[in-house]
């Protein structure tokens, strides 16, 4: 019986993905932070650029305990990421390198702000603020969403 070599198929594209994302985050919310700690900006109709922290998780559900959620937040984006890596081409790989984009960039930016909280800055009327990396994360999973009740196969084998 011939013997079957253990590999690990990684999907590097989803990195690429989420590198996309973390860098496009990064760069928007510096801009946010020197742009906008003065004033809001309003941009057309009930779309405003507003500067504000964010402690808690999507929504500002959880402000109470931000080093909980930090740990949480941390330990969701490794599971993403671990899973994410051996995304399915197509589809799958859009979505998982959002998803993990996203979640990273977030971390990120919550591990180098002291205290521990997220830089949001997108105002759409009464709609919770967010940031390009919850956009991402958003987007992400929708689209994984999509692709699997079209029947695609999520992770490669």
């Amino acid at each position: 019986m011939p013997r079957q070599r253990l590999t690990l198929r990684l999907n590097f594209t989803v990195l690429a993905v989420a590198l996309g994302v973390s860098v496009i985050d990064a760069l928007t919310k510096y801009w946010a932070r020197h742009s906008l700690a003065q004033h809001g900006d309003h941009v057309v109709g009930p779309l405003w650029l507003r500067l504000q922290f964010n402690t808690g998780v999507s929504f500002s559900i959880d402000r109470s305990l931000p080093l909980v959620t930090t740990i949480v937040t941390v330990v969701i984006a490794v599971v993403v990421v671990v899973v994410g890596l051996r995304a399915n081409r197509g589809t799958p790989t859009l979505g998982f390198g959002l998803l993990i984009g996203g979640g990273v960039a977030n971390v990120i930016d919550r591990l180098a702000a002291s205290p521990h909280e997220v830089t949001d800055f997108i105002a759409v009327g009464s709609f919770p603020d967010f940031n390009a990396a919850d956009a991402a994360i958003t987007i992400g999973f929708l689209v994984v969403m999509l692709a699997a009740l079209r029947g695609e196969r999520l992770l490669a084998r």
